[in-house]
């Protein structure tokens, strides 16, 4: 045994020990302490909303904001953004706190392009409505009629990807169809004028877009894609993560309950969205009758992350995504 261990600290040595660390603590900052005990060193978060999802309910219902002022939490909505690559911009820069729950693939493109985020939960929910559309008496009524036509889709996002692997469960090369890459606002019009002759787009833009377009499924992903490539996904900066676990802990538990009650009630949630997507109410009810549900899974969630290295791995050797990325290096430690 050490001599450090069978030692007896004497009065004398201990009190001198003690004064010493007394007097170190008096030149510190106190609060750098306390905040390390609450695990986060703001009480208000900045999160980020566009016209559909999860994120919109809860900055419409109100009771997202009650469940995390019992932690003494401020929630500060910014918004709306189009689509989610934007609110990572958000993120990044510094204006906010969180992504608003969006495609994994811009994420992913974000992270490899340097921006310091980590993903913080992901989200799947059924059933899926994303799907390439043409109008109606186009021309255009199957994957194979797209050669020579230009579709319009938002780069290294669900759009890209889903006209992607459609071209390739048909062996037609990707040279044989324009990319035209437009952000939601943009391509809906585009589409409506006939100035693209197809949009690869997610809910609820393409469901709105079939009805008031009357435009039909090319390619649906629910049930043409054989395997699912992007998911839902909440991030943050790696530097907020650490800053803050207990904050981040308290925001993903706020959204899963949102989540919940989103599931169980369909009807409401889809009458919260319609007010502020400002759609008809037989898009409305079509959402309704979907009755999806959302499922919830943590950053270390390690089935979950294998499944997205498999997505992020076909992503890039496809081209979607620039370089190779490494999931798991890119996960929130709370």
């Amino acid at each position: 045994m050490s001599d450090f261990t069978s030692a007896k600290p004497s009065r004398r040595g201990f009190l001198g020990s003690a004064a010493f660390g007394i007097g170190a603590l008096a030149g510190l900052n106190l609060s750098h302490f306390a905040e390390a005990g609450t695990g986060r060193t703001t009480d208000t978060v900045r999160l980020t909303w566009g016209l559909n999802g999860p994120n919109l309910i809860a900055k419409e219902r109100g009771e997202f904001e009650k469940v995390l002022a019992k932690d003494g939490i401020k929630v500060e909505w910014l918004g709306p953004f189009p689509n989610h690559a934007p609110t990572l911009q958000a993120v990044t820069g510094g204006s906010a706190d969180f992504s608003f729950g969006g495609s994994t693939t811009p994420a992913l493109a974000a992270i490899i392009a340097g921006s310091p985020l980590v993903f913080t939960q992901f989200v799947v929910y059924e059933p899926r409505t994303t799907a390439i559309i043409a109008k109606d008496g186009s021309g255009i009524d199957k994957v194979q009629d797209l050669v020579g036509k230009s579709v319009a889709v938002n780069r290294s996002g669900l759009g890209e990807f889903l006209l992607v692997a459609a071209l390739e469960k048909h062996k037609i090369d990707r040279s044989a169809v324009k990319f035209v890459y437009l952000n939601p606002p943009d391509a809906a019009p585009a589409l409506a004028a006939g100035k693209v002759d197809a949009w690869s787009m997610w809910s609820p833009s393409v469901d709105i877009a079939r009805l008031e377009y009357k435009a039909h499924d090319i390619f649906l992903e629910g049930r043409d894609l054989d395997f699912q490539i992007d998911y839902t996904s909440y991030l943050t900066t790696r530097k907020f993560a650490t800053d803050n676990p207990a904050l981040v802990r308290a925001v993903n538990d706020a959204f899963r309950a949102e989540g919940k009650w989103i599931s169980e009630n369909a009807k409401e949630a889809e009458h919260i969205a319609q007010r502020a997507g400002k759609y008809s109410d037989e898009v409305r009810d079509q959402f309704i009758a979907l009755k999806r549900q959302y499922r919830y899974f943590a950053a270390d969630d390690k089935q979950f992350v294998s499944d997205l290295q498999k997505a992020a791995d076909w992503l890039v050797a496809r081209k979607i995504l620039p370089e190779p990325v490494k999931v798991s290096d890119h996960l929130a430690q709370l």
